[in-house]
C-alpha cells in the first residue's frame, strides 16, 4: 500500500511541474513516505531525517514532507520532535501535500491528518514499470488485531466502488498494462461496508477484473483468514488471469495466542482453509505472515506455530519479532517476552520457513514456468529476471523484453528464487 501511496505522490508532485531529482542531495523537496507497522522503519525514518536535517542547515530553503502512517501516529509530536520538518500529513490526506505545494503556502509545522477524504487512486500517478500496476480497491481496516496500529493510522474500511475500479483496470489495460495487484489493508472484505445501497464482494470484483481484455494476470493483497469465504474462492479457482499465489497471515500457530491477538480464527479454522484453497487451486503457492514474540507467548505456543509451518509447508513467509506499537492492545499486556527469547525463537522460524521454502522450490526443477520478464538482473545485466504466476522471481538467461511473457526451462533453485533458461516466448 505504500508503495502505492508513493507512486500516487510522484505522479501528483510531477503533475504540478516538478521533476524527480537525480539524487536527495540536489532535491528542492524531499518527501517521506513512512511506515510505522514495527519499530524497524521508525529506526530508520530517524536516520535518513537526520540526514535530511544536515543538508537544511546547509540549505534552508530544502522542503522537507514526512507522510504516511509514522506521520499520522506521531501528529501530535512530529513537529516537536523534528522542528526542521516543514510539512506533515497522514494516508487518508495525501492529496493536500498538492495544496500546500501548489498554492506556495509552505510553511512550518503545516499538518494535516485523519482526514481520509479522499482514496489516493484519485490521484496521478507515476509507476514504476508500464506493464504492471497496484490498484487501490479499499483504505483503512475494521479489524481489532492487538497488535496492529492500522486501523489507528489509516481509519475504519472504506470500499472503492465497483465502476471505479474496473474503469481504472481497464484504462490501465489499455495502456499497455498486464499485471494488476489489488489492494487493501483486508481486501477480501472489500465492498461489504457499499450495502445496501450495493451488495457487491470481492469474488465479483475478481471476476469482473478477469473479463478486462489485456490484463492477463491479477494478484491481490492482503486478505485476512476470517473472511475467506466460497464465493472469493470459486472465483481464485475460475478466473484464468487471477494468479496461483495467495497471502495468507497466520502471525501464530496457538489457538491460545490467536485469540489473545483477535485474529477472529483459530488453527484449525486456518488449516481447513488452507485445505479448501489447495483444493480449488492446483499448484497454488502461500507466503503468510508469522510473528514471534507476543506477550505472553511460550516455548510451547512458539512450537505449535513450528508446526504448523511444517504442516502447510508455505512457500514463502515475511517473519517478524514482535513489535509494541503505542496506541495497541499488546503493548500494554502483562508477560512480555524478553528480546533474547524473541531472537532466539526468530532464528529457529526462519530457518524452518527457509528450508520449507527452498525444499518446495525444489521440486520445480525440471519443469517449464512462464515468467513476466521484468528487465534485468541487479546483479548481472547479461541476466533477465522475472515472477512466475506463483510469485517466484526467476532470474534466466534469455532475449524477451522487460514487459513480455517468456516460458523458461527451471534448472536451479534457492529459498526465494528460480533460475533457468528461456526456451520460447508467449505470444506478446
Amino acid at each position: 500500500m505504500n508503495a502505492h501511496d508513493s507512486e500516487r505522490i510522484k505522479g501528483m508532485l510531477e503533475s504540478l511541474g516538478l521533476g524527480e531529482a537525480v539524487s536527495q542531495d540536489t532535491a528542492d523537496i524531499v518527501v517521506f513516505n513512512t511506515c510505522t507497522i514495527r519499530e524497524k522503519p521508525d529506526t530508520r525514518l530517524a536516520a535518513y531525517l537526520g540526514n535530511a536535517a544536515a543538508r537544511k542547515r546547509n540549505r534552508p530553503d530544502l522542503v522537507i514532507a514526512v507522510g504516511g502512517c509514522y506521520a499520522e501516529a506521531q501528529r501530535e509530536r512530529i513537529f516537536e520532535q523534528y522542528p526542521f520538518v516543514d510539512v506533515a500529513f497522514g494516508p487518508g490526506s495525501i492529496p493536500h501535500l498538492a495544496d500546500w505545494i501548489g498554492a506556495g503556502g509552505l510553511g512550518v509545522s503545516s499538518g494535516r491528518f485523519r482526514t481520509h477524504e479522499h482514496f489516493a487512486a484519485d490521484l496521478p500517478q507515476r509507476r514504476e514499470r508500464s506493464f504492471q500496476a497496484w490498484v487501490q480497491v479499499s483504505m483503512g481496516c475494521n479489524s481489532k488485531c492487538a497488535y496492529c496500529i492500522v486501523p489507528a493510522v489509516r481509519g475504519r474500511e472504506q470500499s472503492r466502488r465497483p465502476g471505479e475500479i474496473v474503469a481504472e483496470v481497464s484504462a490501465l489495460a489499455r495502456s499497455g498494462v498486464r499485471e494488476v495487484t489489488l489492494l487493501g489493508q483486508n481486501v477480501n472484505s472489500w465492498g461489504r461496508d457499499l450495502a445496501p445501497d450495493l451488495h457487491t464482494e470481492f469474488g465479483e470484483l475478481l471476476r469482473a477484473c478477469d473479463a478486462i481484455e489485456g490484463i492477463e494476470r491479477i494478484r491481490f493483497t492482503s486478505p485476512h483468514p476470517k473472511d475467506f469465504r466460497e464465493p472469493v474462492v470459486a472465483a481464485i479457482a475460475d478466473c484464468a488471469s487471477v494468479c496461483e499465489h495467495i497471502h495468507l497471515p497466520l502471525q501464530s500457530g496457538s489457538p491460545r495466542i490467536l485469540k489473545r491477538m483477535r485474529r477472529t480464527y483459530d488453527r484449525d479454522r486456518y488449516l481447513r482453509l488452507v485445505e479448501t484453497l489447495r483444493g480449488a487451486v492446483p499448484g497454488l503457492a502461500l507466503g503468510t505472515d508469522l510473528m514471534v514474540g507476543f506477550p505472553g507467548e511460550t516455548d510451547d505456543d512458539f512450537a505449535e506455530t513450528l508446526a504448523v509451518v511444517e504442516t502447510v509447508r508455505f512457500d514463502s513467509a515475511f517473519t517478524f519479532i514482535f513489535s509494541r506499537r503505542a496506541g495497541t492492545e499488546a503493548a500494554d499486556m502483562p508477560d512480555q517476552v524478553p528480546q533474547e527469547i524473541k531472537h532466539e525463537r526468530l532464528e529457529r522460524l526462519v530457518e524452518a520457513t527457509q528450508r520449507i521454502a527452498a525444499e518446495r522450490n525444489a521440486e520445480r526443477l525440471g519443469g517449464i514456468e512462464e515468467v513476466l520478464v521484468e528487465g534485468s538482473s541487479r546483479t548481472d545485466a547479461a541476466i533477465l529476471r522475472g515472477r512466475t504466476r506463483r510469485n517466484t522471481m526467476v532470474n534466466f538467461a534469455g532475449s524477451s523484453s522487460a514487459g513480455s511473457f517468456a516460458m523458461v526451462a527451471i534448472d536451479g533453485s534457492t529459498s526465494t528464487t528460480l533460475r533457468g533458461r528461456e526456451v520460447s516466448l508467449v505470444a506478446a
